[in-house]
């Protein structure tokens, strides 16, 4: 049995993102780029109007007013006619090209159309008045040849504007991982069927599949194997056509349980088992060598609190290193207990609990999920409480680490 951080080391030294693929921008949302991105032109491409307004030199504007003769309108798409001279202004509206000479935009509202000799005259007042007041100056956003994204970087909605932005239709981006989800038992059935005595709905495996996907995976439902070697042997093999498979049900040592020895004579090495975290000690990791590329076994139990635990802290990690997105740890919060808590055991323990505001402070409400398959109280879990090992009482109102999902 290896610590957490050991477990963790593992995954991390035997996974790597996949292999790169091209893709439309339609697709690529979510995913995690291979490429630096350059801008192939400069945002914006000339000097912008923010408003509708005049656009005039500020230094004409003494003592916050002026006359001037308005000689052209520009509206968005327009170019202008001629550079601006001392004394005129040029009508713009937002999003509009700012004529050469001109450098502030008087807004709209402070001017006053004053024909003199069948002159268009307009009479401008703004006491504070400041060279580039309205104007977004070309290039501010970005300039020709700058790296706008960077490989690595997590493509988001914002990201595929910009994508489009400096004109890039597809890009190279890392394939989400595939991962197989297979529940062991001869006691399951499908959630079509309606458990007989001794028997139970295969849940656990639907709720992984469904952890997949959030975490930026794809998960393939392999559904149920029977206990037999060669349902085990043929289901196993299947599922090593995707980068990972999940079993859910005990992967032991113990010279009865058939997965390991299927496991083995399919060429699995083990690569540890059992971790010291409460629930979920009896995690397993194997890998195998495969023509197209490595592949990995996840071995979780098939209790939902112990899954879920082991899901995040574990399978997950493995799914953001194989999507190439950036090594990190679950985000957590430190808040102060509801209740009070009783650590005993000599790993440490991740409750399920739920955040709850009272008096506009955060506190940890702990779950109470009777026995561990207990799903519908688990469904209200914000996160999970850890309590480091060893004996100790927990008081309420006293501060722990909460991993949020």
């Amino acid at each position: 049995m290896i610590e957490m951080e050991q477990a963790l080391a593992a995954i991390y030294q035997r996974t790597e993102p996949r292999q790169a693929e091209r893709l439309p921008l339609s697709q690529a949302v979510g995913r995690v780029l291979a490429e630096d991105i350059l801008s192939d032109i400069d945002s914006p491409p000339y000097d912008k109007a923010l408003i509708d307004g005049y656009a005039v030199l500020a230094t004409d504007l003494r003592g916050g007013r002026g006359n001037f003769m308005v000689i052209d309108e520009v509206r968005a798409g327009d170019i202008p006619c001629e550079p601006l001279q001392s004394g005129m202004a040029t009508r713009v509206m937002a999003g509009a090209s700012v004529p050469r000479g001109a450098d502030t935009v008087v807004p709209a509202d402070r001017a006053r159309m004053d024909d003199a000799d069948g002159l268009p005259l307009v009479h401008l007042e703004e006491p504070q008045v400041r060279p580039g007041q309205h104007i977004l100056p070309r290039g501010a956003s970005l300039h020709r040849g700058q790296t706008v994204l960077a490989q690595g970087h997590r493509l988001a909605a914002i990201e595929i504007g910009i994508l489009a932005e400096v004109g890039r239709l597809e890009v190279l981006v890392h394939p989400q991982p595939r991962l197989s989800v297979l529940a062991v038992g001869d006691q399951l059935v499908s959630a079509a069927d309606y458990p007989g005595v001794g028997q139970s709905r295969n849940s656990t495996g639907p709720m992984l599949g469904a952890l997949i996907q959030a975490a930026g995976g794809q998960a393939v439902d392999r559904g149920i194997a029977l206990d037999t070697e060669p349902e085990l042997t043929r289901q196993i093999n299947q599922g090593f056509q995707e980068d990972a498979l999940i079993l859910c049900g005990s992967v032991t040592s113990d010279a009865t349980d058939r997965v390991p020895r299927v496991l083995r004579d399919l060429g699995v090495e083990r690569v540890f088992q059992g971790v010291r975290v409460s629930p979920g000690r009896t995690f397993w990791l194997g890998a195998l060598g495969h023509a197209r590329g490595r592949r990995f076994v996840f071995g979780v139990p098939d209790n939902p609190v112990s899954a879920l635990v082991c899901f995040h802290l574990f399978v997950r990690p493995a799914i953001t290193a194989l999507a190439g997105y950036p090594v990190d740890e679950p985000a957590r919060i430190q808040a102060q207990l509801a209740d009070e808590y009783r650590q005993t055991g000599e790993h440490p323990s991740y409750h399920p609990v739920r955040l709850e505001n009272q008096r506009g402070k955060t506190v940890v409400r702990l779950l109470d999920a009777r026995g561990m398959p207990d799903l519908k109280t688990l469904a209200s879990a914000s996160g999970l409480a850890v309590f480091p090992a060893g004996q100790q009482d927990f008081a309420p109102g006293q501060t722990v680490s909460v991993m949020c999902f």
